[in-house]
């Protein structure tokens, strides 16, 4: 049986429980999805913009789904500990793919902010999730037709017109049951025009020793002079494969950060569907993994100047050592009329050992000529003679090396507006590097 038949089928089967533990709005795009998907087939290893990524592999072990919505005996509060100390947040959960309200986040945010279950939203207010809702995922790509078929909650935040919050909002994804488990889910975040926001995602899987797939669809809409940053950090387990597709629309005179940040993991895949609707926008697109023994990572990103006088900066950073692999594929497409676009990209990748690879290919396409673009890609080790330099100064080669990987990574942590998240990265880098396991660093019962 191929990956999709079997969640067609399950779809097919079992439409009912699946639309009765879910919300209208959601239910609405099912039907579209499942006619899309019998015709799909999923991208092979080495097919175009999946150079080292196997869809079909992915998602093919028959993982559970709790289309029931089963009560999983997780609690949250007890099991999870934020690892960014001095971050004051308005702090919110997702346990594998269902909401759960944190003690007293609702009441931290100011007036105009509005936060919690996709689900719990669609069905007071379906009209308002309808307007937004499956608008910039395009059900083309299988990653989001498949959680468009599935999806059943999520997380929801809209930020009024005007309403600039101070402090972080956090969303924290939870990974755990006593079996395999496939979490689909779906995140739609509104910043109205002249709105200010921060969104700090950080995904933890809270048992090692378990076959876990996150399959993520998030669609952002920034409006007119809106200013929003967006940070995914993972730090997930070997046996933790996650796929996740996030969908930005910017209007006019709106600035955006995306940052991913990939210090722990199994099998991950990123894509970035950005698209510029309104002139004189600003996108800064950054990402880093940490990447060794046999883990895997495959970033896809394409940017969409459609409209005249737009910025983007678009940086990705990797370090991959033992068997890990890694890809990035980036695309800028720069419209007819679209001039006077200014739109820079690089990807840049440190291989320490002679059995990982990486594949890189950064892409411009450009209908225009009163642009100013350029890309560019850079696959190495470390510099010879910065080693020869530190270690004539005393330090043995191991932290030279690590001295060295956190430098190379500093551009990408210096750019975080968090300052509590900027420091702790900092130290969890140090550690990764150092070669400790953070993939417990959040888990309260394991004591660390």
């Amino acid at each position: 049986m191929g990956a999709l038949k079997q969640y067609i089928d399950l779809y097919r089967e079992h439409r009912g429980l699946i639309d009765a533990n879910s919300a209208a709005p959601l239910n609405a795009l099912r039907p579209e999805a499942y006619r899309l998907l019998q015709d799909m087939k999923l991208p092979a290893e080495g097919d175009d913009n999946y150079e080292n990524c196997d869809l079909e592999a992915m998602l093919a072990p028959d993982y559970g789904l709790n289309i029931a919505r089963v009560d999983i005996d997780v609690n949250p509060q007890a099991t999870f500990r934020c690892d960014v100390p001095m971050l004051t947040s308005s702090l919110f959960m997702l346990v594998n793919d269902t909401f759960a309200a944190a003690e007293g986040a609702v009441e931290s945010l100011p007036d105009g902010v509005e936060a919690g279950s996709l689900r719990r939203l669609a069905i007071e207010n379906p009209d308002e999730v309808c307007a937004y809702y499956g608008k910039l995922a395009d059900m083309a790509n299988p990653v989001a037709a498949l959680g468009t078929l599935l999806a059943q909650d999520g997380f929801y935040l809209r930020i009024r017109k005007g309403v600039k919050v101070d402090k972080p909002i956090q969303l924290v994804n939870i990974l755990e049951n006593g079996m395999p488990l496939m979490a689909v889910r779906r995140m739609l975040v509104i910043v109205e025009d002249e709105a200010e926001a921060k969104l700090l995602v950080c995904d933890h899987t809270q048992n090692p020793d378990m076959n876990f797939l996150s399959l993520e669809t998030v669609e952002i809409f920034v409006g007119s002079n809106a200013r929003f940053d967006y940070y995914n950090l993972e730090e997930s387990t070997e046996k933790t494969t996650r796929i996740s597709a996030l969908y930005l629309r910017q209007e006019a005179g709106s600035n955006v950060s995306i940052d991913g940040l990939t210090l722990f993991n199994g099998t991950t895949r990123n894509e970035y569907y950005t698209l510029f609707a309104g002139e004189d926008a600003e996108l800064h697109l950054y990402g880093m993994g940490i990447e060794d023994a046999s883990r895997k990572v495959s970033t896809y990103s394409r940017i969409d100047h459609a409209v005249p006088r737009c910025r983007s900066n678009e940086l990705f950073k990797y370090t991959l050592d033992d068997n890990a692999r890694g890809a990035f594929t980036g695309r800028i497409h720069v419209a007819p009329g679209a001039v006077k676009t200014e739109a820079f990209q690089s990807n840049r990748n440190l291989v320490g050992s002679d059995d990982a690879r990486m594949t890189s290919r950064p892409e411009l396409e450009i209908y225009n000529d009163d642009v100013k673009c350029s890309h560019g890609t850079a696959i190495g080790q470390l510099n010879e003679m910065q080693m020869f330099y530190m270690r004539t100064r005393g330090l043995d080669e191991p932290t030279a090396r690590l001295l060295l990987k956190q430098a190379f990574m500093a551009d990408i942590i210096d750019r975080i507006k968090v300052d509590a998240l900027r420091d702790r990265l900092r130290l969890m880098t140090e550690r990764r590097f150092a070669g400790e396991s953070s993939a417990c660093a959040s888990c309260a019962r394991c004591g660390k």
